[in-house]
């Protein structure tokens, strides 16, 4: 009899209607986040052209805000474990609304890449709290499937709002606005999260070690660091010295793990084939795909002369497939198998890519539209299935931890992709021959970025301006080419290891008790 009670009261307390409200919430964070990552790429053009930042400085204001919140995430999950994940959530909103505000009104290169690291750490609070969330709401796994899925689809919105909401305040406003686009949802999410978000972290977590926190975030930015340095500018001893400072910190980090009785994060997680698998799926695929996706945006407008509005329309169909596929994902992953759906999605995403080495500045919308359209579909797919099988695989206790994991791996390979295929872009992008009679200092403008080569061509005859423009958008889509080529490459290699690594892994059926 008593038994018979408490599964009752286990399938009543883990079906309340107020889940559903709770988890529209935690969609309002993943928004926001999405959105802010999508509009900087629209931005960048005209960024470009207020703060004039070189080069290198363009790339670290695409990946610092990557590089500092991978460097966090794992501390910041395992920081809501033990304080609260409701509690580090908000907090974390407030901030991230707060230094928006500084983003928008950045002065100089140096002030912007600032901005960007600070929201990296106000980032770092945000999505491992929601996935572990998820993980202490939804106890029945086939609703839980379905709230990853609905989790994921509004990352997915929210990459094809940013860029027409973004589009929109570009073509109306001056390029500061598309930050502050992120005040209102933040106002709402504080306000609605106080009244309908449980409260929920390990009963028994231990004392965070500072230690570990430290070491971490040392390990992670440094190695990323070194990373990027040395694609852009080869392999010096003061990049070889920062990567061997990195790699000795996380090592140290294991090693501390290992011998730690309360660990920021338990090591023994790796030991399940299909966390591990989960993982690095995510990890070599967003490496795939962001280093493309951060050149996208500058391909259609300043080497297809696109407005920003019409740059955010054609990637719409990208959002709209990751959107479909994720909520059917849990569906898809039961019929055939966790390895069909995520290896089949990755598979999806590659085809996607070898579909953009053949594009140019001629290359039109419904061509276009169906690649990124694909290549939505299948990180849909996978991405969400991959979440799901990273929170099954962990006790709930653990939760924040596990959802850091993979928040982790997601912004590594954000900021490794950017840095790596960025790079190529950018060092073939270098190579194009400028016109002989351009001034010294227009050509050296022009060779920074291609960015600077259309402000400088504004300045110019039009009897120089044009050889000069059309030499530079040629090396630009040779470099966005080669890049896509790259990644393709990488995702059908990480499809064929995804088949074999996540072999056997099912998800979850029974309900569990909360």
């Amino acid at each position: 009899m008593t038994s018979t009670t408490s599964r009752a009261e286990s399938v009543h307390e883990a079906r309340q209607p107020g889940r559903w409200l709770a988890l529209a919430v935690l969609v309002l964070a993943v928004l926001l986040v999405a959105v802010d990552a999508t509009v900087l790429g629209l931005a960048t053009p005209f960024l470009s052209e207020d703060l004039k930042p070189s080069g290198t400085q363009l790339l670290w204001i695409g990946d610092v805000y990557s590089f500092v919140i991978a460097g966090l995430l794992v501390s910041m999950g395992s920081l809501g474990d033990r304080i609260g994940r409701k509690r580090l959530l908000l907090c974390g909103a407030v901030a991230f609304g707060a230094v928006s505000v500084l983003n928008a009104y950045a002065s100089s290169p140096e002030m912007m890449i600032v901005a960007r690291a600070l929201l990296g750490v106000a980032g770092a609070t945000l999505m491992p709290s929601t996935l572990a969330l998820i993980r202490n709401i939804f106890h029945d796994p086939r609703e839980r499937s379905l709230a990853v899925g609905i989790w994921g689809a509004a990352a997915s919105a929210g990459a094809a709002v940013g860029p027409v909401v973004g589009g929109f305040l570009l073509e109306n406003f001056w390029w500061g606005s598309v930050f502050l686009i992120n005040l209102p949802v933040m106002a709402v999410l504080v306000l609605v999260g106080i009244k309908l978000l449980p409260e929920s972290r390990d009963p028994s977590p231990g004392p965070w070690d500072l230690g570990s926190v430290l070491l971490s975030l040392v390990g992670m930015v440094a190695v990323v660091y070194a990373v990027k340095e040395a694609a852009v500018n080869g392999l010096g001893w003061e990049i070889a010295g920062a990567g061997a400072v990195g790699v000795l910190a996380l090592v140290w980090f294991v090693r501390r793990q290992l011998t730690l009785e309360s660990p920021l994060l338990d090591m023994r997680l790796f030991h399940h084939r299909g966390f591990s698998g989960a993982v690095l799926a995510d990890l070599l695929t967003i490496l795939g795909l962001s280093g493309l996706v951060f050149f996208l945006s500058q391909f259609l407008q300043l080497v297809q002369v696109r407005s920003p509005l019409q740059a955010g329309l054609i990637e719409l169909p990208a959002a709209v497939g990751a959107v479909g596929a994720g909520l059917a994902a849990g569906y898809v992953a039961r019929r055939a198998s966790v390895r069909s759906a995520v290896a089949g999605g990755l598979a999806a995403v590659g085809a996607a890519l070898a579909a953009c080495m053949a594009v140019s500045a001629d290359t039109g919308v419904v061509a276009l539209g169906i690649a990124l359209f694909v290549g939505g579909l299948g990180a849909g797919l996978a991405f969400t299935v991959t979440a799901d099988v990273i929170l099954s695989s962990v006790p709930k206790e653990q939760a924040g931890a596990a959802s850091a994991v993979s928040e982790t791996a997601y912004e590594l390979g954000a900021a490794l992709g950017i840095a790596l295929l960025g790079s190529v872009v950018t060092g073939i992008y270098r190579g194009f021959t400028a016109p002989a009679d351009l001034p010294a200092g227009v050509s050296d403008a022009a060779h920074d970025s291609l960015g600077g080569a259309v402000d400088a061509a504004a300045r110019l005859p039009a009897e120089q301006a044009a050889p000069m423009l059309a030499a530079a958008r040629d090396a630009f889509t040779d470099g966005f080419q080669t890049a896509a080529a790259l990644g393709s490459a990488v995702l059908f290699a990480t499809a064929v290891a995804a088949w074999f690594l996540l072999r056997g892994q099912r998800l979850e059926e029974g309900l569990e008790h909360p």
